[in-house]
């Protein structure tokens, strides 16, 4: 599936920031389920909203904090989208 070009440089950009030991498994599933987001929005590209709720859905707690921070370092705009949810 095609990534709009700035939702990709930033993708590339976090992933570069995740330590190597845990790169490769990180990339993989937030590359599939945004693909996934993406075809949930009818949509023929990976925009940065489906990046961001990629990395909101499948990141385990331990590292929450963690994402945030390569997010905003990466220039995606999380809070755009809402995000983080009410996690209550």
């Amino acid at each position: 599936m095609l990534w709009e070009t700035k939702t990709e440089e930033k993708f590339k950009t976090l992933i570069s920031r995740i330590p190597v030991f845990h790169r490769r498994i990180t990339e993989s599933v937030v590359v599939q389920q945004a693909q996934n987001n993406a075809l949930l929005r009818k949509s023929t590209q990976v925009e940065e909203q489906d990046v961001i709720a990629a990395f909101f859905s499948d990141v385990p707690s331990p590292f929450y904090s963690m994402m945030v921070r390569l997010l905003e370092q990466s220039g995606f705009d999380y809070k755009k989208y809402g995000y983080p949810k009410n996690q209550s």
